[in-house]
């Protein structure tokens, strides 16, 4: 249930902490958000995706075990490419098709243009400058790296025909580490120093659309993606190691798309925007994390589009003011 009005839509409930985390425990709730509440459709799109890129577009082991800037190109270009895939695709759905016109979109307004505050005047272009020119680059450097660890004999790989069940759990493993280091970096980047720098590039898009999502300055894209780091002391396998780049680089665009739904022909739709990370685009100081790990609720900055959450929104901005604060 949801409703739509002047100001754009909102779901009708307030989105609640998912059924993981419930006590007393409820298994089958908990069961069916991973499976299906988290992980469909975009969780399983990736994961298939990863074991594409890594079966048929990725540079061999032998390659790989000596740095160079010929293969780390290779991925840069693949890397791009899927990016844009994704969220020139999403652009050109909902942004220039206008395809379901307002239909689940969070914000009335469209993209800004002729706006100072965007590198070259202009929203998507601004978006789509820095998601590649510095977004690609630094995934790219840090996947590279990660690949030359391995490949130089500094880790093993876990392998899927000796570890199956390991490498399922790993995979969900993927994405609740993804959120709650994203809950780490953000919050240190909503210091006023780091925000002044950096994360006020990003916060520009307070209505998002698919190229916003890892549009940021260089400093904030060596800390978002500095995760990949933990594979420098865990091991994985290598699906899953792409899959962390997919998760981190083009989850986004995605979740910044400003539509909460995608509609697609047949009178099909899937999930698409993230309500919970787009009041934090609006509000500033709740949400520093993602509802799937719930770090705001004790952390007492979790805004669940209720009542309650906008209280929470009054009192945040009359103690921390700026948003950079």
């Amino acid at each position: 249930m949801a409703t739509s009005s002047a100001t754009g839509f909102r779901p009708r409930e307030p989105i609640p902490v998912p059924p993981l985390y419930a006590w007393p425990p409820r298994p089958l709730a908990a069961l069916r958000y991973l499976f299906i509440g988290m992980a469909y459709p975009w969780g399983y799109l990736y994961a298939a995706l990863a074991v594409v890129l890594w079966l048929w577009l990725t540079p061999s082991m032998e390659t790989m075990a000596t740095l160079s800037l010929d293969w780390m190109a290779l991925i840069w270009l693949r890397n791009a490419a899927v990016l844009t895939l994704f969220a020139g695709g999403l652009h050109w759905w909902l942004y220039i098709r206008r395809q379901q016109e307002s239909d689940y979109k969070y914000n009335t307004a469209w993209m800004a243009r002729d706006d100072e505050r965007f590198t070259f005047n202009d929203q998507v272009k601004d978006n789509m400058f820095w998601s590649l020119a510095s977004g690609v680059t630094v995934w790219t450097l840090y996947e590279s790296l990660t690949w030359w660890w391995y490949a130089s004999g500094h880790m093993e790989w876990i392998g899927f025909r000796e570890s199956p069940v390991l490498v399922i759990l790993m995979a969900f493993g993927v994405l609740f580490w993804s959120t709650f280091h994203f809950y780490l970096n953000h919050r240190l980047l909503h210091w006023r120093p780091l925000f002044d720098i950096a994360h006020d590039l990003h916060h520009r898009n307070g209505n998002t659309g698919p190229w916003s999502g890892i549009s940021m300055h260089p400093v904030e894209h060596l800390i978002y993606f500095s995760l990949f780091l933990l594979w420098w002391v865990v091991p994985i396998h290598p699906a899953l190691l792409i899959l962390t780049g997919l998760y981190q680089g083009v989850s986004p665009a995605v979740s910044h798309s400003g539509f909460n739904r995608l509609k697609l022909a047949g009178g099909i739709d899937v999930p698409a925007g993230d309500y919970f990370h787009h009041l934090h685009h609006r509000f500033f100081h709740v949400n520093y994390g993602n509802s799937m790990t719930p770090v705001d609720k004790p952390m007492g900055s979790w805004h669940g589009g209720d009542d309650a959450g906008r209280v929470l929104v009054r009192q945040r901005m009359r103690k921390l003011g700026n948003p950079g604060s």
